[in-house]
């Protein structure tokens, strides 16, 4: 095994349990070359044993797995997977006879001590995402894990790493299924979620199929829609729009460009018992939109909506992006500001993890002055618990929201 020997002090971050060995921090390299995504063991410059971790190429050099172990213990994916499948049953996410909710993140990334894997459970189905060359190299011991945490209640394993392994690393990207087969199940099966009914095409959909770090956040739009005309900026497949519904709004408006998002916004609607239109003016209390979303806020007439939902994807995907991102955070929010009714709420939010919750605010701040409206924050938003935050990495807290009421 290649061990990694740090410059002198530089092992300081590791002993806080900061998950991420830079490159700049190793002095050389001991034993053969590694390749990405190999185990390798990382060192002090006294020769301390500091932990183990997946290497790859760039400005994080090493992906810590094991901290204090030169090597990784016998059974460790079974260890890392049973521990975060325990955690959300612990935090009821995850009963046994789940009546409510039968879908969760069961694996996030640093705050679960597995950096660079993001696993999704659905009824069943586990969907896994390889952020880093190491966690793709191990994707079936990974499903093998899952087939004895999880036992006779797991259907199948897909992996879709297509979109998110290093692609510059020569890796065979194919999406398929490591264990069963739930081709069937992707097209036609449903999720439950605080009892309210989603189709999850994890083959097709974006991400792992479904945006389940919104679901704290759906469940205080769906508390305030009652009465009110709401508008769901960048739908997606309408998580919003139904809790809305739901919750008795007088009527939903859902917008993405995508056809295949309208699509499948327009079957979760008809599956939870609403009527879908295309057409305004028919009765319908949901009408879909697909069209340019920023384009349908700036033409909408002043005050049509008592609530907006603001739900961009990621503006900025790194750090290089973060100006032009945070310019058009401010101008999407003064739209949204400027347009909802007196009295109305605002829910905006940003998923992107180079924008910090105090720049997000800086610039939603600054929208609300460009239009001169009174505007109060009555809420600060994030990601759930399925979605942990560990202490010695704040960086995992990607999502971030606002509650906002306009006079």
């Amino acid at each position: 095994m290649t061990s990694v020997i740090l410059r002198k002090g530089r092992e300081d971050s590791l002993l806080r349990f900061h998950p991420w060995v830079f490159s700049g921090a190793i002095a050389r390299l001991e034993g053969d070359e590694p390749a990405e995504g190999d185990v390798v063991e990382v060192r002090s410059a006294s020769g301390q044993v500091m932990g183990c971790g997946h290497w790859q190429i760039g400005s994080i050099a090493v992906r810590i797995l094991c901290f204090g172990e030169a090597v990784l213990p016998e059974g460790f994916w079974k260890m890392r997977l049973g521990a975060a499948l325990a955690e959300r049953k612990a935090l009821g996410m995850a009963p046994e006879d789940a009546t409510s909710t039968t879908c969760y993140r069961l694996v996030h990334g640093e705050g679960d001590s597995l950096p660079g894997l993001i696993i999704d459970y659905y009824g069943g189905v586990c969907v896994m995402q390889a952020h880093s060359v190491g966690m793709f190299l191990a994707r079936h011991e990974i499903a093998a894990a899952l087939r004895e945490v999880y036992g006779s209640g797991l259907k199948a394993v897909y992996d879709k790493s297509s979109g998110t392994a290093p692609f510059k690393a020569g890796l065979d990207l194919l999406d398929g299924y490591l264990y069963g087969d739930g081709s069937a199940l992707a097209k036609d099966a449903f999720v439950l979620e605080n009892g309210h009914k989603f189709h999850v095409n994890w083959e097709e959909g974006q991400k792992t199929g479904f945006f389940l770090d919104q679901r704290e956040n759906r469940q205080l739009v769906g508390l305030h829609s009652a009465g009110r005309r709401v508008l769901n900026l960048f739908c997606y497949t309408g998580g919003f729009s139904i809790y809305a519904l739901a919750s008795g709004a007088l009527s939903v408006d859902s917008v993405d460009s995508s056809a295949k998002a309208m699509a499948m916004t327009d079957r979760n609607v008809i599956l939870n018992g609403f009527a879908t239109s295309r057409e305004e003016g028919d009765g319908a209390v949901h009408h879909s939109y697909c069209c340019d979303a920023l384009d349908f806020l700036h033409s909408a007439p002043e005050g049509k909506y008592d609530l907006m939902i603001v739900d961009p994807p990621a503006f900025a995907k790194h750090r290089g992006a973060l100006h032009n991102a945070l310019r058009a955070y401010q101008r999407l929010n003064a739209d949204a500001i400027s347009k909802v009714a007196h009295g109305g709420i605002v829910f905006t939010f940003s998923c992107s993890q180079a924008v910090d919750r105090q720049a997000f605010s800086l610039a939603v701040f600054s929208a609300a002055a460009q239009t001169g409206r009174n505007v109060r924050i009555l809420a600060r938003l994030s990601q759930p618990a399925d979605h942990p935050v560990s202490i010695y990495h704040p960086e995992g807290e990607y999502l971030k929201g606002l509650m906002l009421y306009v006079e």
